[in-house]
């Protein structure tokens, strides 16, 4: 199974333009994914640069053929016309997805700081060997605060879900909203935690989930998944775009990369194989 971490920037790309068809392009030809973690996808959003307010979530599902396609949305306001914009993430796969679950992460008040509501997407995903919980965010850039909280209920939704994994489920439903569905503890979590690698949150989240690139290469530093071409928001390029394991997983971790030369986002992508 190989899973795709990007933070594709609204679609845009270094050259201004925004284009879903050139992320899904890039996406299926470069990398094949079996399953994709997309973050900062926007609907209905024509004051991001580039955009004209395109529904990104169609765009890319109609672009990835044979796949489910899977949004949870963090910013939901109206655009006063009487739609909604948005703006999420958006999990794709190919393989079959079964319990689907949105997590909204808190958002402590932070006096002169910008910030948005921010969201956790986790899917049950079938893989070769079986069923694993794909979580893919987005964490606060600008506060710590925020941050550091959302990252805490990150690992009690963590906690949350390996319990239920192990509890025996009622029998009394075999249809309807009670069913009972698998909730797996093996899980898979991505996204860009807008924090460094040396970040105290980042040691919180190893505490809980392995490292899928320090597995792959413990020598070596994760290459930088942001600054790398647009210094408009990083002073220097650094890494804040992880893939991180359940303990069960770590043995399948057959090779992780970052592309350093994608230049379809302001992040670079997050590419993990996984063995079956």
């Amino acid at each position: 199974m190989r899973l795709l971490q990007w933070n594709i920037q609204w679609c845009r790309g270094m050259d201004g333009a925004v284009d879903p068809a050139r992320i899904a392009c890039v996406a299926r030809e470069r990398y094949d994914p079996d399953v994709c973690c997309f973050q900062e996808v926007a609907v209905n959003f024509p004051a991001l640069a580039g955009s004209a307010g395109e529904d990104q979530v169609v765009r890319l599902a109609a672009a990835f053929p044979g796949y489910e396609a899977h949004f949870a949305r963090g910013v939901d306001v109206p655009d006063g016309r009487g739609g909604r914009r948005r703006f999420g993430n958006l999990i794709l796969s190919r393989l079959p997805v079964r319990q689907v679950l949105r997590h909204s992460l808190p958002w402590p008040a932070h006096e002169g700081v910008p910030s948005m509501p921010r969201v956790a997407l986790e899917a049950v995903i079938e893989a070769p060997w079986g069923g694993v919980r794909v979580i893919t965010t987005h964490l606060e850039y600008y506060s710590d605060i925020q941050r550091a909280a959302q990252v805490a209920r990150l690992c009690e939704i963590e906690t949350e879900a390996r319990a239920q994994a192990t509890a025996r489920p009622s029998d009394r439903y075999d249809s309807g909203p009670f069913q009972p569905f698998l909730r797996p503890a093996s899980s898979i979590l991505s996204g860009d935690f807008n924090m460094r690698a040396e970040d105290s949150c980042g040691a919180q989240l190893r505490q809980t989930w392995r490292d899928a690139w320090r597995i792959a290469h413990p020598a070596m530093a994760q290459p930088a998944t942001f600054g790398v071409f647009d210094t408009e928001f990083a002073s220097e390029p650094y890494c804040c775009d992880f893939v991180f394991v359940s303990g069960d997983l770590a043995p399948r971790v057959s090779a992780v990369r970052v592309d350093s030369e994608c230049k379809a986002s302001d992040h670079q992508p997050v590419i993990v194989e996984f063995s079956s």
